[in-house]
């Protein structure tokens, strides 16, 4: 599933980034990738160990964690520490492949979906879309700052050549509860189901229950815990 999710930071929240993105320290993200992904990433990983940086980090994982719509899209069980990059002067991230599995020992989590929550308005920069490549569709991103895209992090995937301006984004992986997409997706639709019913029937009427409890039994079936 490809999926845009607008305003995911608001006005207020998204000056704060950039006002805090401006004074972080910049390495090479290379540092950051796979073996394979790291010969075509050229661009910059912002360091988040400051007391800025985890100030920044901490106000993003909140926002994206919070938000209700990437709650049940994504059914999650972990989330990746967030990285904030930075991609500009003909940098780019060329097509790769997310690895499968990421960290070590209790945070070690398996890579289920990806996104990108864009930090930088699309007009500031040119070039620097995302590009995913999925089911035989190609998916091109460069949405509003403050918008975040999730897709599957088994898809190929690159960021097209930033050729002036700076992209800033945050990025970070999933494992969801539900490790099947295809069951994901049905538990999606039957959330939004929900949501609309409960805007037309009483929560203790005897359809919310019957759906309630329908969706709560395919979690027990496919969930893990």
């Amino acid at each position: 599933m490809f999926l845009t999710l607008s305003g995911v930071l608001d006005a207020g929240q998204l000056a704060t980034a950039t006002e805090l993105a401006a004074t972080l320290r910049w390495i090479d993200g290379a540092a950051t990738a796979g073996p394979a992904a790291r010969t075509v990433k050229h661009n910059e990983q912002a360091d988040l160990s400051s007391r800025t940086g985890a100030k920044l980090r901490d106000m993003l994982g909140e926002a994206i964690r919070a938000h209700p719509v990437l709650a049940a899209t994504a059914q999650p069980r972990r989330f990746s520490p967030l990285l904030v990059s930075r991609t500009q002067d003909g940098g780019t991230y060329g097509l790769h492949v997310d690895n499968p599995f990421m960290g070590t020992g209790e945070a070690r989590l398996r890579t289920d979906l990806s996104f990108t929550l864009f930090l930088s308005e699309p007009g500031s920069y040119e070039g620097g879309e995302l590009e995913i490549h999925h089911a035989g569709n190609t998916h091109h991103a460069k949405t509003a700052a403050g918008d975040l895209v999730l897709y599957p992090s088994t898809s190929l995937h690159q960021v097209c050549p930033v050729t002036s301006g700076q992209r800033i984004v945050c990025v970070g992986w999933i494992e969801s509860s539900i490790r099947d997409a295809a069951a994901r997706e049905i538990l999606f639709d039957l959330e939004n189901l929900r949501a609309t019913l409960g805007q037309t029937h009483d929560v203790r009427s005897p359809e919310y229950l019957t759906l309630s409890k329908s969706i709560a039994n395919l979690m027990r079936l496919w969930g893990e815990a």
